[in-house]
């Protein structure tokens, strides 16, 4: 069965990336195989689509360019860069963790905040930030 096909701007429009950032990657050498011509046209596949997606999900992720072209160029030498691609992985997870752990202080900082306008909102209290005269330095900000 013959595999579907795409041009530039159904690829993306299916994958939500202009066709200007799909000739950058492209350039940039973030593909795992050679995007295909047809009569000097791109034609990208399913299974270009679905590392496009991979390469966004990275990237969203906080994987730099250099990162995700490194891997690329792992994925194109095949088996023998197995133990390579498994370690760039983990060592990116480790910073996505990382990353989830210091938005949790955020929100943990933002909810603790929060409550503390509704509990002065709901009993019409003073704003915390301006508890009658500028904040000093004994007297910081809330």
């Amino acid at each position: 069965m013959p595999s579907t096909s795409f041009t530039i701007g159904q690829a993306a429009e299916r994958t939500g990336l202009s066709v200007h950032t799909l000739r950058f990657y492209e350039k940039e050498g973030l593909f795992a195989t050679p995007v295909r011509r047809v009569g000097g046209q791109r034609v990208y596949s399913e299974n270009d689509l679905r590392w496009l997606h991979l390469c966004t999900r990275l990237r969203a992720s906080g994987m730099p360019l250099p990162a995700i072209r490194e891997y690329a160029a792992l994925v194109r030498e095949r088996t023998r860069t197995m133990r390579a691609r498994h370690a760039l992985l983990r060592h990116h997870r480790e910073h996505i963790t990382d990353q989830i752990e210091e938005l949790h202080r955020c929100l943990d900082l933002v909810s603790l905040k929060l409550a503390m306008y509704e509990e002065h909102l709901a009993t019409d209290g003073d704003d915390p930030l301006w508890p009658g005269t500028c904040p000093t330095e004994e007297q910081p900000l809330t």
